[in-house]
């Protein structure tokens, strides 16, 4: 039977309902595991790619279960968990990448992953080339180069919110011989990314599958068995992986993912409405609204978004207006994560680096992440804090 999503997140990473035991898999926290043998040792020891409990730093069943339930909700065949989305971004690059090649990454990039690009694999010989999100075929081909062996793409991109093209960078990847890696976090379960030629998926599972704001976790995704040999090779060399206990929480709040997504994803578009009838608002960068540059490539690839939007206020609201409207509000949080069910909002004009030219707007952005609290009341908390800001 060809399960729905909802279905997967509940039944999938567990031992299913026809067997004697807990509902939930148990925490299986352990860092030496023990052997009948040497012989048997030293064969189990061979099999470092497979679900076997070699050691703690190898992964338990608490990180295998997680491990299966992401691949699955991915479509992809392996995943690696890792200690943060951050990670996430960094152990596949370190993996794939040697001194001497060259990595094309979007200058909407998540900051971090720009901060690692510039000062870390800059040391090790990789050099980094920073594209237009929403360059077009001709564009990406120009800036390859004979060594370019990672096309990195982030859709929709970090705080300005551009929805890339992937199905033609990842076109255009292969075709140069070079691998496609995608930061998924935004889409979640929304963009399929191996249906649309992408080679490695990264998701902070810090956002909406813990979805408390309680952990930090990262996972890797893959769906050849070569891209699995790399990946898991660079993670046990690096030393990456979790905590059981947060892969354990991050197995709980995955049940309730569809749910949640699905409410967050409903009232934040209402809010991204109610936001573009404003007229303190110039536009609002919402993948779903046609103000948010790459609106067509949302509407082609995504089946849904989430809770997270950037708004771009009108040229006469200065940072500080922005920053009282902010600071007037009650029910959202000052915060830079998001996925939890809280509401969240930054002001992210200051925050914005970039050196291809791109993320340039008419006014100062915020980015809004709407949790579960009531519609209205998150309305009327917005309204009163623009009022604050009119006035400022």
């Amino acid at each position: 039977m060809d399960e729905k999503f909802d279905t997967k997140l509940v039944h999938t990473g567990r031992a299913g309902t026809k067997t004697r035991g807990f509902v939930n898999p148990p925490l299986v926290r352990g860092s030496t595991v023990l052997y009948p043998d040497v012989a048997t040792k030293i064969s189990l020891g061979k099999r470092r790619l497979e679900q076997i409990e070699l050691y703690g730093l190898y992964g338990t069943a608490t990180h295998f279960a997680l491990e299966n339930a992401v691949a699955e909700i991915e479509g992809g065949t392996h995943c690696q968990i890792v200690g943060s989305g951050l990670a996430a971004c960094t152990v596949p690059l370190l993996g794939y990448l040697q001194s001497g090649d060259h990595l094309l990454v979007p200058d909407s990039v998540y900051g971090p992953t720009r901060n690692f690009c510039n000062f870390f694999l800059r040391r090790y010989g990789v050099e980094t080339t920073y594209y237009d999100p929403l360059i077009d075929e001709p564009g990406i081909t120009a800036l390859l180069q004979d060594n370019t062996r990672v096309i990195f793409t982030e859709s929709p991109g970090s705080h300005t919110f551009e929805v890339q093209d992937v199905p033609m960078l990842a076109r255009i990847a292969h075709e140069a011989g070079a691998k496609c890696f995608m930061d998924n976090t935004w889409g979640i379960q929304n963009f399929q990314p191996f249906s649309h030629g992408v080679d490695v998926s990264i998701q902070a599972l810090t956002k909406y599958v813990g979805g408390h704001s309680d952990i930090i976790l990262g996972a890797v995704t893959v769906n050849s068995e070569s891209d699995w040999a790399w990946l898991r090779k660079a993670a046990t060399e690096l030393g990456q992986y979790a905590s059981p206990d947060d892969c354990w929480l991050a197995l709980r709040g995955l049940r309730t993912l569809g749910v949640r997504l699905r409410a967050q994803s409903d009232a934040a578009l209402a809010i991204a409405h109610w936001f573009a009838a404003r007229p303190e608002v110039a536009r609002v960068l919402h993948p779903a609204l046609p103000s948010c540059p790459g609106h067509e490539f949302f509407l082609r690839d995504f089946s849904g978004g989430c809770g997270l939007f950037g708004v771009v206020f009108q040229p006469q609201f200065s940072a500080t207006a922005v920053v009282a409207m902010i600071d007037a509000l009650t029910l959202f949080g000052i915060g830079a994560s998001w996925g939890g069910y809280e509401s969240l909002v930054l002001p992210t004009t200051g925050t914005i680096t970039r050196s291809a030219g791109t993320g340039v707007f008419e006014g100062e952005l915020a980015r809004f992440h709407i949790g579960l609290e009531n519609i209205e009341d998150l309305i009327a908390d917005l309204d009163q804090g623009l009022a604050v800001m009119r006035a400022a």
